[in-house]
This record gives C-alpha cells, sequence and structure tokens, in this order.
C-alpha cells in the first residue's frame, strides 16, 4: 500500500500498557492520522523477534514506525520522552507528533494521488 507502518508493542500484564491503551482508543488525532499508516497492534506473544524491533531495550510499551519497506526508523521515535527509552510514549499527543513527523518524511499514497491529480489537471 506504499504507506508506513505503525507498530505498536505492548503485553495484557503490563500497568504502563494498560493506562496507554483506552487514551490511544479515545484519541480522535490519531484515529484521523491513522488512514495515513498501515497499523499493527502486538500483545503477549505476538511480539515480533529480531533486534530491529528492540533498538533501545525491550521495554514496553513501545511504538515503532516502520517505512513501507518495512525498515524500522530508528529516527522517528518520542522527543518529549526519556532519552534511554525513546520509543516509549505514555500521552496519545506525543504519539501525534510523532505520526505528523512521520508523514512529513515518508510520503503517503494520497500525497502522491493528489500531486498526480494536479498535475494531471494542468
Amino acid at each position: 500500500r506504499n504507506k508506513p507502518l505503525m507498530l505498536v508493542i505492548h503485553k495484557t500484564w503490563c500497568g504502563a500498557c494498560k493506562a496507554l491503551k483506552p487514551q490511544f482508543a479515545d484519541s480522535k488525532d490519531i484515529k484521523e492520522l491513522s488512514k495515513n499508516f498501515i497499523m499493527v497492534h502486538t500483545e503477549d506473544d505476538e511480539e515480533p523477534k529480531g533486534d530491529q524491533y528492540v533498538p533501545d531495550g525491550g521495554y514496553i510499551p513501545r511504538i515503532l514506525f516502520l517505512d513501507p519497506e518495512g525498515t524500522v526508523r530508528k529516527e522517528f521515535y518520542n522527543v518529549g520522552g526519556h532519552d534511554e527509552y525513546k520509543y516509549y510514549y505514555f500521552s496519545p499527543d506525543l504519539i501525534v507528533e510523532t505520526m505528523k513527523r512521520v508523514m512529513e518524511k515518508i510520503h503517503s499514497p494520497s500525497e502522491e494521488n493528489k500531486e498526480k491529480t494536479v498535475s494531471d489537471e494542468l
């Protein structure tokens, strides 16, 4: 689909995950921006294996952004968070900020279609 992927990794037993989950689900901004992403939610044993999915540790919850080719883009992390846990988010607002940065750097099909439509009309 040529969209970036947003990978949410959490565990059902994790207190921080339980606190973030309803805030995430209730966020209108996340819901709107999610149209520009392939959204992947993993929990418990569904967590993907491999070093690329634990760029700075295996803590949870952890949100990673991948480009359309499937490469974890380490430059997209929570700039409002802790330096030691870059991919940990405790607020929907922080998630939204990173989603916006990803959208600025990685084109989505909707943007490409808009560009084609405008140029086709000229």
